[in-house]
């Protein structure tokens, strides 16, 4: 097939991969709504060519041909393209296979290994091999040790290990599986995904610093007054309401992608361009986070809520107690906001709010940076109130970039406006932009950990998500209710009210719009 399909091509520092791929719970709902696609997105844009093969492992039987039936009905459903014509759909194809699998039985990977062997032979594939566990991280031990006495870690390729969250529930219970983990594969061959690293604007948000001669003397205390994170969904809980009320806000996204994105806001310049001086400053940033010491503090610096019926776009819709497989008394929060030091020389004093919550009116993923103002006597403040200037990294669900500046309002006089200069990525290259999964799949292939979490990131986040459930646990009087709908209960609000602040307005879209809002905050 062509390097270059649709106007896409491989980047001139990139390269086509070649191995086996293994879907551990090739049968679940990650597999078919993001690797499958992610994986056919790889192909048709040229970093899949021909000598790779794709292995998919479940328990449910099925033949060769019925998976490569699941796999093009994922694609048509899920896929950025839709291979409406089903043109070169049996060359892709071709690369795909599947082996029930109880992954408590190793003379079952024995005949995986036999499997791949042929594969390698079959494809000229020179013993590349990428494990993807979208299991449960309780089967994570079992699988690598199996692995490992199958034979699979012993080709004259690489071996790497790809594993979703959540990883663990607590520090406890994820520093045992890093151990279990540990017994079979280096750190250097995990790789600990978290789609959030891998948006676009996510890893935009490293060019914009860093790139930027006019930014970077800002970025500190100094200019910035706060900065602000705010993931919000609109949907409920679904279908997942059995793992959710034992996983909860704090546990589902703070631990994992808000605090990323904080360490991405505040990380210094790495000493050098590689995965791992990248990942020590995240580190650092990870280790300054200022721990709430007991549970007044815990109170003071985090609100937690629950969503009660309300109603979405004029739809009415259940409170997260009415939710199947959701305990009637349920205290797990969907609704999560804190105000987060970070105590080093560049930000301190000036705090990182974050929140993230279910059922708020917009889908959105959105970074503010509020900057200080100018000096109240300055002769255009004295004249208007003015608006502080913002820059905004719009990660989700269209993506781009706007700064907010102070302008006069065109006419006689001297009225001061708050006007937004937008660079609207999404615009540009159209919504057929890169999904995460393909950028952290490509990545793991090739042996590049930027946007994967080493251990000590995970340790150190769960340490500080540690205190905030600790403090959670002696009292459930601070859970506040919200309605469907809302942003949140009114606390999340005074969170920031306190210290002089205020939330600004988001201004994410549904999925599917295509509509780029130039609104401004207000």
């Amino acid at each position: 097939m062509s390097n270059q399909v649709n106007g896409h091509q491989p980047a001139a520092d990139s390269a086509s991969v070649s191995a086996v791929l293994y879907i551990f719970g090739a049968t679940g709902d990650l597999a078919k709504r993001k690797l499958f696609p992610a994986i056919y997105a790889l192909w048709r844009e040229g970093y899949l060519k021909g000598n790779f093969a794709v292995v998919g492992l479940a328990r449910r039987p099925r033949t060769d041909e019925q998976f490569r039936q699941d796999v093009y009905d994922s694609i048509r459903e899920f896929a950025r393209y839709k291979n409406e014509d089903g043109s070169e759909w049996a060359s892709f194809a071709d690369h795909f296979f599947y082996q029930s699998l109880d992954i408590h039985n190793l003379e079952g990977f024995r005949q995986l290994n036999e499997t791949t062997e042929r594969l390698e032979r079959q494809f000229d594939i020179p013993g590349n091999r990428l494990f993807y566990l979208a299991l449960a991280p309780e089967l994570f031990g079992t699988v690598s040790r199996n692995l490992r006495g199958g034979g699979l870690l012993e080709s004259s390729g690489w071996q790497r290990v790809v594993i979703e969250k959540p990883f663990g529930y607590d520090y406890e219970s994820a520093e045992r599986l890093n151990r279990e983990l540990g017994e079979v594969f280096r750190e250097e061959q995990i790789y600990r995904i978290d789609h959030y690293l891998g948006k676009e604007m996510v890893q935009n948000i490293e060019v914009v610093r860093f790139a930027n001669a006019f930014f970077e003397p800002l970025w500190n205390n100094k200019y910035i007054a706060n900065i602000q994170i705010t993931l919000s969904e609109t949907v409920g809980v679904e279908d997942r309401g059995g793992y959710y009320d034992h996983s909860g806000a704090l546990r589902d996204m703070a631990q994992n992608h808000m605090l990323q994105m904080v360490t991405m806001m505040a990380m210094e310049p790495p000493s050098r361009l590689n995965p791992e001086a990248i990942r020590d400053e995240k580190v650092k940033v990870l280790r300054s986070i200022r721990r709430y010491s007991n549970a007044d503090e815990v109170r003071a610096n985090v609100v937690r809520g629950q969503y009660t019926a309300g109603s979405l776009k004029g739809v009415p819709v259940n409170g997260y107690r009415d939710e199947p497989n959701v305990a009637p008394d349920s205290v797990t929060e969907t609704y999560f906001a804190a105000k987060v030091m970070v105590d080093n020389f560049r930000w301190a004093g000036v705090p990182f709010y974050i929140r993230t919550g279910k059922r708020l009116p917009t889908k959105t993923t959105e970074v503010v940076v509020e900057f200080k103002n100018v000096p109240e006597n300055v002769h255009f403040a004295r004249k208007t109130k003015l608006e502080p200037n913002l820059l905004v990294f719009r990660v989700n669900p269209l993506e781009g970039i706007y700064i907010k500046v102070n302008a006069k309002q065109p006419g006689s006089g001297w009225g001061i406006v708050p006007v937004a200069m937008d660079f609207c990525q999404s615009c540009q290259v159209g919504l057929n932009t890169p999904e995460a999964y393909e950028r952290l799949i490509y990545d793991a292939a090739r042996g590049d950990s930027t946007y994967f979490t080493r251990w000590d990131e995970v340790a150190l986040a769960w340490k500080f998500i540690d205190r905030i459930a600790d403090g959670w646990r002696e009292s459930h009087d601070d859970l506040y209710f919200y309605p469907a709908g809302s942003w949140g209960p009114e606390a999340g609000h005074e969170l920031l009210a306190r210290d002089g602040f205020r939330w600004w307005p988001v201004h994410g879209q549904d999925e599917g719009e295509v509509v780029w809002s130039a609104a401004r905050p207000t």
